[in-house]
């Protein structure tokens, strides 16, 4: 495994509202995914399948990356070990691999993905309209942070850009090519997250598509190295996002 983001998964308090927003804002197209006994909804990036939505009416609404792993047993063991801790699992999922639901030392929360034999998807194309374009840790601890995915997972520093009084942006480098940086947090966060960034083909029409359809812009539009804009987002069920294209 490429020890690299390979899933993203929704868990939602109003999976009909959920679905109706996102697929109207990125642009997703929405199939059954046909497991028995749970309504579980793929979203796809034109051919490509990118993750989940699930109803969880009974915890507060989440954004989950999944990071792939040759063994979510042996990975959870690692994360307690390297002072995180492990939420849930590692369970099966059955006819399509084993998770676990953990989280850093600082506390943000991400899962581990063991997939089934022929169950890995193959990633979209890099920004393609419907993709995750990016990947973000926001962090209380940048160093700290960073030390832990390096010694779980291998993942390397790549460049450090200046952000003044925010402090440095790190570039990072993980399996699977998967663009991702890490940050300080803010304090307009109310603890340590992963935030994870949808590719659309415009990032103006985008945000009209969250404020009609009763989201909050949380960061508004900002220039980001290589011409592309993106914003922060809540959708109305509160869930914290982010977008990431061109002006348009």
């Amino acid at each position: 495994m490429p020890n690299g983001y390979v899933w993203y998964e929704l868990m939602t308090t109003d999976q009909d509202a959920a679905e109706k927003f996102y697929a109207d804002v990125v642009g997703w197209k929405l199939t059954d995914s046909g497991m028995p006994g749970l309504r579980y909804t793929l979203f796809s990036a034109g051919e490509n399948v990118v993750g989940g939505i699930m109803a969880m009416p009974e915890m507060k609404p989440y954004w989950f990356g999944y990071v792939g792993v040759d063994s979510a047993d042996a990975y959870a063991e690692k994360v307690k070990a390297a002072g995180g801790s492990v939420h849930k699992g590692p369970a099966d999922i059955p006819g399509v691999g084993r998770f676990a639901i953990v989280a850093d030392p600082q506390g943000a929360v991400f899962s581990l993905f063991e997939p089934g034999p022929g169950n890995q998807p193959p990633p979209a194309p890099y920004m393609a309209p419907g993709s995750v374009g990016w990947n973000e840790l926001h962090t209380t601890d940048l160093e700290a942070g960073f030390a832990f995915y390096a010694e779980l997972f291998g993942w390397e520093k790549d460049e450090a850009i200046d952000m003044g009084p925010g402090g440095p942006y790190q570039l990072v480098r993980m399996g699977g090519g998967h663009p991702t940086g890490a940050m300080h947090k803010s304090d307009q966060l109310p603890q340590p997250a992963w935030v994870y960034y949808f590719s659309v083909p415009g990032i103006d029409a985008a945000k009209a598509k969250v404020e009609a359809g009763g989201g909050t812009i949380v960061v508004d539009l900002m220039e980001v190295p290589g011409g592309m804009w993106v914003l922060n987002a809540t959708d109305p069920q509160g869930t914290l996002f982010a977008l990431v294209g061109p002006r348009g």
